[in-house]
């Protein structure tokens, strides 16, 4: 959660294990310069002398062990709050007063020890819990280890030496690499075994396709995506066999860079709004319980400490230590009745509902303070690949060739996904195809290596992307009405046409793809004998080597100029909108493989062991067609990016692809204008961080894209957002994300594509990897802060009610009304339901109509507190009130009070209740409470300590009652009762009920109602406590339509659009 405030600009310097091999550009270096560099051949490799030598100077291969802060720290951490220190010191207190009115008596000892343990009990859980979330930090470390080789096979001392542990690599090594070998550090490529060489690098560069390699040098100044020529740790080769020579191990390589990135980004940790807001809140909180504590004991000083003037001077001082710690406990109490003990567990508990409700729109939290934080989210940086688009290949266009020469014909290729009957393809003759069609269609399924699978409800490829987009389109464009029912592939089948044109030809031989000619073809035979070469390609480099075209109806004719600039002309408008053009092509003369049967022990297969034979097999060929392929943007994405320009909410796209696919994505997606000029909108990430201004760049309105973005593009981005006091959230799926995702507000990771690391790098992931989600995840976070906040006012102002009662009680001198243990109970027990299911409220209908709020927004204003200030001193008034109705009236707004037979004094005797012992002939006459009888004969003066337990539980039970109605008014912050009646939320109803239900179950069960002194009520007290607290909904009905009549009390909804701190 909220991480900044450390330069990470320079995040990219060399580890504590110095290598002296950092400032040497292998990749810019002929392979001979890097074998003199590193003192090896790559023939013969290391000796295993220099191999132990040079692991002494650079150490193992392995990524640093981090010491993370020990659970002492930890736990200790947990108390660096000052509304948890308050409670402490409270705590301590009240033990320590327990334990000294211990000795007077075992029933003492019981009722004064529950408020103490209660509080420590709450401390331990709340230190428990942040343990565990500290300690879930340090798993995408772990996870980033995961995903480092353990074996390699090694070339030393000229001998070839399979799965030598991958630690063991250093500087210098030759290692080989095969298809799916998972690379074990940086290396430069200094030779080819196979034609092609492709790896996937994607999780660390953002690229969205698997990349060629080479072994040619390239230029020094070259991104991580540029170095053709290099392979990095924790990648994984895809196509081909090399030979390489290992520049970097350890904590030098990219992927180490990343592990140090993620460290240094979870170390500068910061809190989320909310609990800035709420140690703030607890700051305050102190000091006016310091000066409310002070006041206190001024006021009754006298006391217990009395004193007689003696020639002016103050003499024979009289101190009474029972009467001191008596009012002593009366600050404790205070403090007790400040602090809202059940808050952090209503937080808690709001957010885990929240998470809950994120889930069912596939947004899963991780971290709960995430879910608050999102609803002051300004910025979203997203990526692009998987997350705005499907990261599934599609074809959205073929074209054909007409019935004529320069004539062609262009169909629009509907569906998104993987899924064959994800849409159709417009104006298409089903059923009708014809020559040209279905020669499309055959080169598509044979000359092709890639399957597809359903795996629950999703449809997944195997191989290259874009040759399982082929194969969809091979099953939209169905078969020709003759061959539908022949063969014996079962129409079920989910690539039921592929299979049926493989079953019409077989595939005997493959020439494999390679970057010089940029073509695969393979060579198939019919039913009857008939060899072909069905070839697909880069669409120049087919037309070079095509002679022929095949018209509509199947008829050949030379391929000339003319028709050329036709064909080019198509694919210049298709890669403008950047699609990626593959074209087909065919050949039906094949004497050199006249007998060829697919044997490796024919004559003739000899020329397929040679690549360099494949550009003259693949001659004079007869041009059929092409395709535009695409990672098409989801289709909610479009209204996502509205819905957040709705909210206040600026879309960045930071990606590692290419510009020109990024900017035509960008403005299908509605995150530039399709007419608008993105000059200075869209940056390369290099292009970004040679701008003098990065900040002002950044301070645009409207959305911007950064592509080619390198793991340190994405961390300046964030840390400069950050630094303009916006609010970031930061998606991505790959492990160079992870350390930006730290560094982020919200770090957002791809369920599907995400690799663990950037999992566990994450607050929040999103089950179906799409964008739209956040969107939703923001608007729930936005409805949660909202309900937060009505709890939160709820609680401190009952909070505010209690300190009044106490704080009067203490100023008029009567009696103690409310004990600590009294207290606590309400502020855990009955506030607590209600506190919850405010979270329920349900959510304003304009939610995403409105501008973000600042993180530094006012959790409460100044009229919120000043109306709560009222409030509260009602609850003080009504408290204290009923507590000396008792003493000195028998009825009162018509209701008898009279019927348990307890005695009536003056308000000067109670007021005055310390000088009982010295009043003449008073007397109290026994009352009844339920099925108990107090009566005073021995010592009448007890009628105000032990005789006031009936006056307390009318306390308490008014207190009670006013929070209750209390909870109705948090409903809404200015929305009179009428216009959002009670019933919008009946979980808020349910959990009145039990509150009340709680209540009734301490007042009426014998042994807790001993517990928290109290008695049963009788009908009429309990009409009394009703009377008494129903007026607190009439006072704030009229507070909040003085709120609504005055602008002031509104300036969160009058605000205008965020601007940055530096304006």
């Amino acid at each position: 959660m909220g991480k900044g405030g450390e330069d990470y600009g320079n995040q990219e310097k060399a580890s504590s294990r110095a290598s002296g091999d950092v400032g040497f550009p292998a990749w810019a270096r002929d392979v001979e310069d890097c074998e003199k560099h590193y003192g090896v051949s790559v023939k013969s490799g290391l000796r295993s002398e220099e191999v132990e030598r040079l692991r002494d100077k650079y150490g193992y291969n392995e990524l640093e062990k981090h010491e993370g802060p020990s659970i002492w720290s930890l736990i200790l951490e947990q108390f660096n709050d000052t509304l948890v220190r308050i409670l402490l010191a409270a705590a301590v207190i009240s033990f320590v007063l327990a334990w000294y009115d211990g000795e007077e008596g075992s029933e003492k000892e019981i009722t004064a020890f529950v408020e103490p343990l209660v509080i420590f009990l709450i401390l331990i859980l709340n230190a428990v819990v942040g343990v565990w979330q500290e300690n879930n930090a340090e798993k995408a470390l772990e996870a980033l280890k995961e995903i480092q080789s353990e074996n390699a096979t090694l070339i030393r001392d000229g001998v070839r030496r399979p799965n030598l542990p991958a630690k063991e690599i250093v500087p210098g090594d030759i290692v080989e690499l095969k298809v799916g070998d998972k690379v074990p550090a940086d290396m430069r490529v200094v030779e080819l075994i196979s034609s092609t060489l492709r790896l996937e690098q994607g999780s660390l560069t953002g690229e969205s396709e698997a990349v060629n390699k080479t072994n040619k040098p390239v230029s020094e100044d070259a991104d991580i995506q540029g170095k053709r020529c290099m392979v990095f740790a924790g990648t994984t080769v895809v196509n081909g066999n090399c030979i390489c020579l290992v520049t970097q191990t350890g904590m030098e390589t990219e992927i180490g860079k990343v592990h140090s990135q993620i460290q240094t980004a979870s170390e500068s940790e910061e809190d989320t709004p909310l609990k800035k807001k709420l140690n703030e809140f607890g700051e305050l909180l102190t000091i006016i319980i310091g000066v409310i504590c002070a006041l206190v004991w001024l006021i009754n000083v006298k006391y217990f400490l009395s004193w007689e003037y003696v020639d002016g001077w103050p003499k024979n001082f009289k101190f009474s230590f029972e009467k001191c710690t008596y009012y002593f406990k009366i600050a404790v109490a205070l403090a007790v009745a400040a602090i809202p003990e059940g808050l952090p567990a209503v937080i808690t508990t709001c957010l885990a509902l929240g998470t809950r409700k994120m889930a069912q729109k596939n947004a899963l939290v991780r971290k709960l303070p995430s879910v608050e934080t999102l609803g002051c989210t300004t910025v979203i940086c997203s990526d692009k690949t998987g997350t705005l688009t499907t990261n599934q290949m599609a074809v959205s266009n073929l074209v054909a060739m007409g019935p004529t020469l320069n004539t062609l014909r262009t169909f629009v290729v509907d569906g998104t996904t993987y899924n064959p009957f994800d849409g159709n393809i417009r104006d298409w003759p089903v059923g009708r195809m014809d020559a040209n069609l279905q020669m499309i269609a055959k080169i598509a399924a044979i000359c092709n290596d890639a399957g597809i699978t359903q795996s629950e409800h999703k449809y997944v490829a195997h191989g290259m992307p874009t040759e399982a987009a082929l194969k969809v389109l091979v099953e939209k464009m169905g078969l020709p009405e003759e061959s539908r029912n022949v063969g014996s592939t079962n129409k079920r089948d989910l690539l039921y046409c592929c299979q049926r044109w493989n079953e019409f030809e077989r595939r005997i031989a493959t020439l494999e793809f390679d970057r010089d000619r940029k073509s695969m073809g393979v060579i198939a035979r019919s039913s009857s004998g008939r060899k072909s070469l069905l070839v697909k390609g880069a669409v120049e480099n087919l037309l070079e080597r095509s002679t022929k075209i095949q018209l509509l109806d199947g008829s050949v004719i030379p391929l000339d100029q003319n028709m050329k600039k036709v064909i080019l002309q198509a694919l210049q408008e298709m890669t403008t909108s950047s699609l990626r053009c593959l074209g087909f092509a065919y050949k039906d003369e094949l004497p050199e493989f006249e007998t060829y049967d697919g044997n490796q022990d024919h004559p003739d297969h000899k020329l397929l062991l040679d690549p360099s034979n494949y550009s003259s097999i693949e001659s004079k060929l007869t041009f059929v067609g092409l395709v535009g392929l695409r990672d098409p943007p989801r289709g909610e994405v479009r209204q996502a990016i509205e819905d957040c320009r709705a909210a206040g909410i600026r879309v960045m796209v930071i990606t590692g692809d290419n510009k020109n696919t990024a900017e035509a994505i960008c403005r299908e997606i509605g995150v530039f204008g399709s007419k608008e000029d993105i000059k200075f909108r869209s940056l390369t990430g290099r292009d970004f961080m040679d701008l003098p201004d990065k900040k002002a760049h950044l301070r645009q309105e409207g959305g911007l894209l950064f592509s080619r973005a390198e793991p340190r593009h994405k961390q300046e981005i964030v840390k400069l957002l950050k630094e303009e006091g916006e609010v970031v959230a930061m998606t991505g799926d790959g492990v160079n994300d992870a350390p930006a995702l730290k560094l982020a507000d919200i770090g957002i990771a791809m369920g599907i594509a995400g690799t663990e690391v950037a999992k566990e790098a994450s607050d929040m992931v999103l089950a179906d990897d799409n964008f739209s989600t956040i969107v939703a995840a923001v608007g729930e976070g936005r409805s949660i802060y909202n309900n937060m906040k009505a709890f939160i006012r709820y609680m401190i102002s009952s909070n505010m009610g209690e300190v009044a009662s106490i704080f009067l009680t203490a100023a008029l001198g009567i009696p103690e009304g409310l004990i600590p243990v009294q207290l606590l109970w309400v502020n855990l027990v009955t506030d607590g339901p209600p506190a919850t299911a405010l979270g329920f409220n349900p959510p304003d209908k304009d939610i995403m109509k409105k501008p973000p709020r600042r993180s530094d927004d006012s959790l409460i204003t100044a009229w919120i507190l000043f109306r709560y200030l009222l409030i509260g001193m009602y609850v003080g008034i009504a408290t204290v009130g009923v507590f000396i109705i008792w003493y000195t009236h028998g009825s009162f707004l018509g209701i008898d009070l009279s019927g348990d037979g307890h005695t009536l004094v003056t308000y000067s005797q109670l007021a005055n209740w310390g000088q009982c012992s010295s009043w003449s002939n008073f007397t109290v006459s026994p009352f009844t409470a339920g099925n108990r009888v107090f009566s005073f004969d021995s010592n009448p003066c007890d009628y105000f300590h032990g005789g006031k337990v009936k006056a307390t539980t009318l306390s308490l039970s008014v207190l009670v009652a006013i929070e209750m109605f209390n909870s109705l008014n948090a409903l809404s912050e200015d929305g009179s009762l009428l216009t959002m009646p009670p019933w919008v939320n009946p979980w808020l109803l349910a959990a009145m009920s039990v509150s009340f239900g709680l209540h009734f179950l301490i007042l009426y069960v014998p042994f807790l109602a001993q517990v928290f002194s109290i008695v049963p009520l009788s009908f009429n007290e309990c009409l009394l406590v009703l009377a008494v607290s129903f007026p607190v909904i009439l006072i704030d009905e009229m507070l909040k339509l003085v709120g609504r009549c005055t602008s002031w009390s509104q300036p969160s909804t009058k605000r205008k659009a965020l601007k940055p701190k530096s304006e």
